[in-house]
């Protein structure tokens, strides 16, 4: 009862729970698709080269989200084109992407005059507290666009995740398709890295879809169940870090960790 009365009182406690609510939405959807098209590297190395953005943007003075959703999408565009193209291996790019974002962020948060490593601390490990009205009309705007999208081309998406040639059989644009979505993915990223933190997001792109597949094989199945269990982990972390006055991120993840285990054990159960 008083974490529901301090959500009334405290205006940052209620953009807490919106945010948490909004982002396990937003992973669950996409990582769904993740984690069906085997994403999951992908997915850390558009996460970590965002860490150039930030470095660049608080070297310039500017929105460090700005930055790192500029580099977010500039290296999804990049690994795409590498691997399309058959210049690199799709993983060869990755890991080069990877390397050059985070050596970017590191270089310029040197550089950057008055830098104090706290400032960096929220983006590397997530700070749900500190997310403000704007981060929370953000997030609310890509999980509804996220989520139109999903309903609109829900057939196309499925395609895509599970076979690239199937789904340029039925008249997709394969290549087209691979870009947006990848973009799609960067914008994901990067809204939830206040959440979640760059060094732990990814687990909230794949634990709910692991747990789900876990009982489901049905992708519409998949998807659903995904964010219901993205946003009880959620909720459910962010309630346990404010009573046990521990890190929302670790708290979340640990949280979807313990409801990942529960599963698997009640599936082998019921196979026994």
């Amino acid at each position: 009862m008083e974490f529901i009365a301090d959500i009334l009182r405290y205006s940052y406690l209620s953009n807490a729970l919106i945010a948490a609510i909004l982002c396990g939405i937003l992973c669950g959807i996409v990582g769904t698709y993740i984690v069906s098209r085997r994403m999951v590297f992908l997915c850390g190395g558009i996460t970590h080269s965002s860490f150039g953005g930030l470095g660049v943007a608080f070297y310039l003075g500017i929105n460090p989200i700005a930055g790192a959703l500029l580099f977010a999408i500039l290296s999804a565009i990049g690994i795409e084109w590498a691997s399309d193209k058959g210049k690199i291996r799709e993983d060869s790019a990755i890991g080069i992407i990877w390397s050059v974002g985070m050596a970017t962020g590191a270089l310029f948060m040197s550089l950057t005059p008055g830098y104090m490593s706290g400032d960096l601390a929220s983006y590397m490990f997530g700070s749900i507290i500190s997310v403000s009205a704007t981060d929370v009309m953000m997030l609310c705007i890509t999980t509804a666009l996220c989520v139109t999208g999903a309903i609109i081309w829900w057939r196309p998406i499925m395609y895509m995740a599970f076979d690239r040639n199937f789904a340029a059989s039925q008249g997709i644009n394969t290549r087209i398709a691979s870009y947006i979505i990848s973009i799609v993915v960067a914008i994901t990223i990067v809204m939830a890295i206040r959440i979640m933190g760059i060094v732990l997001l990814l687990s909230l792109f794949t634990i709910p879809a692991v747990t789900a597949n876990s009982f489901t094989k049905s992708y519409a199945k998949i998807t659903l169940w995904a964010v219901v269990i993205a946003v009880t982990g959620a909720v459910t972390g962010l309630i346990v870090s404010y009573y046990w006055e521990i890190p929302s991120g670790a708290s979340i993840i640990f949280t979807l960790v313990l409801m990942l285990i529960a599963v698997k054990i009640l599936s082998l159960r019921s196979k026994k």
